[in-house]
């Protein structure tokens, strides 16, 4: 364990930035998951209610620098997608 005070702060910095790291990454997963399974279950208006909320949390993590914002715009390309064929 660390012995100076710069060196314990900084522990305690990472610990707490993990944290709002892995909180945001579930978020997005989630919102993506949630997106997925409204598509499967055949119903047009929960899935485009739901592309809306997942666009928005897909800005979100790119805003909280959670993904690359080509990466963005490449998710929510295909989403979009997916959610035209529906």
């Amino acid at each position: 364990m660390a012995n100076h005070f710069s060196a314990l702060k900084r522990a305690r910095q990472t610990e707490t930035r993990t944290a709002r790291n892995r909180a945001n990454t579930s978020q997005f997963r989630t919102a993506l998951r949630k997106f997925r399974q409204a598509l499967e279950s055949g119903d047009a208006a929960q899935a485009q209610s739901q592309f809306s909320a997942t666009v928005s949390m897909i800005d979100k993590a790119v805003r909280k620098g959670v993904i690359h914002k080509n990466t963005a715009a490449r998710y929510k390309s295909r989403l979009s997608k997916r959610a035209a064929t529906k």
